[in-house]
């Protein structure tokens, strides 16, 4: 037979490769463990800084709806926590559901609910035409991350923490671009230049209809192949019980911080410093781009040199910056906040990955209970630390978060899910 040769009644069929020797079909027919999508996870990452620069836009645009609406802190920390609880409690819900039944053409839905909720904040009347902006804003940041982090995942051919990393970094540039496009795009136009955002919109739901396809065609396969590494026989259920409550612990120190940031950074250098809005929310941007710096290097050491190293480093090595940078000058709270951010932001996509190895199998769920998680303590911290700016001052809220990375010491308590030699 020209071209292969077979051999009757033994059922093997072989063909020659391209160095001419002969390869069975059985060979040809093993599954082959997928290598790293590139252009893949750089579209999901892109679509990533689309959806949370939309979502950005929120915190950055405060100083304008505080002036437009006369809101106090409080009612600033409960459009935060409205928009967070809505993203919180469905996230976990959604990625529960399509971890058994995947929805790969969700991801356009979820852009479209973010850009109508931009629209609603652009045109609202009132405070409750507020919260309802933010509500959407909040269901679309629900619908988009569970979705998105598993195909982040399916393209990593097993390079789980530089996936998850190259994935989270899109969305902390995003959030790094909320405050520029707040300060030269909405400030000089008003809240009616949010519906300009349509147009960036528009392009992110044709990327993500292609991303959507892509995962379709797929995602089936992939996960057939990528089979979830079995847990170490020396982890027990309850050191998994254990672990997740430490990361827990950790997420709300972390971003009970980072909302302390996100919410009430700009009116601190306002109030401490006497700076412009402007220049607040450029300095608000220095400390995003940090962050998406650090988000950069947090999985890929984490691949190489352990997920509790980079957790363990990432939370408590942030101690004497924090606890520095209320009593320094407005050049000096710059440069803690850059390495605040740049050490803080490594801890979400090692936390993430340990989280997806501890419990193997349940990338959505893990995906989007971690992802509420942060959204909801968010949310509920910026409330309380809102009340506490109104009765106390903005500069106790600075004073009190200073002490938050002592919870790093609780990574002690983290099992080492690499097998035991």
């Amino acid at each position: 037979m020209e071209g292969g040769i077979t051999r009757t009644g033994a059922k093997i069929q072989s063909f020659y490769n391209k160095e001419g020797y002969p390869v069975s079909e059985t060979t040809l027919e093993r599954p082959v463990a997928p290598s790293t999508e590139f252009t893949i996870l750089g579209a999901a990452s892109f679509c990533h800084l689309l959806n949370d620069m939309m979502q950005a836009l929120l915190p950055a645009i405060y100083p304008i709806l505080r002036g437009n609406f006369s809101l106090s802190f409080a009612e600033v920390g409960f459009l935060t926590l409205v928009y967070q609880i809505t993203a919180s409690v469905l996230q976990p819900l959604i990625g529960f559901y399509t971890d058994k039944h995947p929805k790969p053409y969700s991801l356009p839905f979820a852009m479209i609910a973010s850009l109508l909720g931009l629209l609603i904040l652009a045109f609202a009347p009132n405070y409750t035409g507020l919260l309802a902006g933010a509500a959407m804003l909040g269901l679309g940041s629900s619908i988009f991350h569970p979705e998105s982090s598993r195909i982040a995942r399916l393209a990593s051919g097993g390079a789980h923490g530089l996936a998850q990393s190259l994935f989270q970094v899109g969305g902390n540039f995003g959030s790094a671009l909320g405050p520029l496009v707040a300060a030269f795009f909405v400030l000089p136009r008003g809240l009616h230049g949010l519906a300009w955002i349509a147009i960036v919109a528009a392009g992110g739901v044709f990327l993500m209809t292609r991303l959507s396809q892509w995962y379709k065609e797929n995602g089936k396969a992939r996960m057939n192949v990528s089979k979830p590494r079995p847990l170490p026989a020396h982890i027990t259920a309850a050191h998994v019980r254990r672990a997740m409550a430490v990361l827990v612990a950790l997420i709300f120190s972390k971003y009970i911080y980072l909302a302390s940031i996100t919410n009430y950074y700009t009116f601190y250098l306002m109030h401490h410093f006497h700076f412009t809005i402007r220049n607040a929310q450029l300095c608000q941007f220095v400390f995003f781009a940090a962050v998406a710096t650090g988000t950069v290097a947090g999985g890929p050491v984490g691949d190489r040199l352990g997920r509790k190293v980079v957790i363990w480093f990432s939370i408590l090595g942030i101690l004497p910056f924090t606890l520095a940078l209320p009593y320094v000058g407005p050049g000096t709270t710059i440069v803690l906040s850059v390495i605040i951010g740049v050490i803080l932001a490594s801890a979400f996509p090692a936390i993430v990955v340990y989280a997806q190895e501890l419990i193997p199998g349940r990338t959505g769920l893990i995906s989007g209970t971690f992802f509420g998680l942060i959204f909801g303590v968010g949310g509920i911290a910026a409330a309380i630390l809102g009340g506490l700016a109104d009765t106390h001052g903005i500069d106790f809220v600075y004073h009190l978060c200073s002490f938050l990375p002592l919870a790093g010491l609780l990574t002690i308590f983290l099992p080492n899910t690499k097998p035991e030699q």
